[in-house]
């Protein structure tokens, strides 16, 4: 019996949210093992914020406080290296991501080859390292690291700024938004009954239901090793 066509997975992601890397690498590790065709769709998380009137959760002082906690706790549990930023506001909202998510873009439209390894390596940067995700030095490290080579780098932080780059990421984002998104993650699993969004990190179990497949928890081989 021949398998059926996989179904379409959109992954709306910004490196500036630890929850959506949590997400991001939960559905790499399901890709061999899920039917689904998962497409990466890095927006810009600050465009939806303003879209839809929606706050960072550190500008509440009691979801801040929770927060601090609740990493750590989904850090253990999905097996990712979180450390924990000491100035978040300063550098999550006053430095923010705009440029990272424009290289991201730029790659996605002229390397989209690179554009998981890349994303991964500048979640690293950010939330496990404490480094800068906010200028070309940083985004020459992150995707040498992602293997990437130097010519495709250059092409790709050159084109950064381009207006076609700044629109496909403000095309992205509204597209995001006309779906129902109001913040990151968000996952739009393109069923045969149409589009079903989730928002968030803890809904891999009606994910799976959707597709008819099973949720396994965060590590579908059983292998526990922190990124």
């Amino acid at each position: 019996m021949a398998a059926s066509t996989p179904t379409k997975v959109e992954f709306y992601f910004d490196v500036v949210s630890p929850y959506t890397w949590f997400c991001f690498e939960v559905l790499c590790r399901y890709k061999p093992y899920w039917n689904m065709d998962l497409v990466l769709r890095p927006f810009f998380l600050g465009g939806v914020m303003k879209a839809t009137g929606n706050k960072p959760p550190m500008t509440v002082a009691s979801k801040g406080m929770y927060m601090q906690k609740d990493l750590l706790r989904n850090a253990d549990y999905f097996g990712i290296n979180i450390k924990l930023i000491d100035d978040p506001y300063n550098v999550l909202v006053q430095k923010g991501s705009l440029k990272a998510m424009r290289f991201l873009t730029s790659i996605n439209l002229h390397c989209p080859v690179y554009l998981e390894n890349v994303s991964r390596e500048l979640w690293q940067r950010i939330w496990s390292r404490g480094e800068d995700i906010t200028d070309e030095d940083s985004f020459k490290l992150a995707a040498k690291n992602a293997q990437m080579n130097e010519i495709d780098i250059e092409n790709c932080l050159k084109r950064m700024d381009e207006p076609e780059t700044r629109e496909a990421l403000k095309k992205t984002t509204e597209e995001a938004v006309d779906y129902g998104a109001f913040g990151a993650p968000t996952i739009v699993v393109h069923a045969k009954e149409g589009p079903e969004l989730f928002f968030g990190s803890d809904r891999f179990p009606l994910i799976a239901q959707l597709l008819k497949e099973v949720w396994k928890g965060p590590f579908p081989e059983q292998k526990n090793s922190k990124l």
